[in-house]
């Protein structure tokens, strides 16, 4: 696993168009970190609940039914900027 000094680097801009619709792939943010949902058979179509691809959810993850050990299911793909 890459560690988070070596990940590109993101703007919200470019986070937004990986939301399953702009682009096949699905991502999220969390604390500074990119993740890749693609895979997940729980994010088809860029939502996941009431939660789209493409964002940060770092602030919504406290509503969540799981903590953030989530993320570690998922490839880092970048740092959100």
């Amino acid at each position: 696993m890459e560690s988070a000094a070596d990940l590109k680097e993101y703007t919200r801009s470019q986070l937004a168009l990986r939301n399953g619709s702009d682009r096949e792939e699905i991502w999220c943010a969390y604390r500074g970190i990119i993740y890749d949902l693609t895979a997940s058979r729980l994010w088809r179509g860029g939502k996941h609940y009431e939660h789209w691809a493409g964002q940060d959810l770092t602030d919504e993850l406290p509503d969540a039914p799981h903590g953030e050990w989530v993320f570690s299911r998922f490839r880092a793909v970048g740092k959100l900027i």
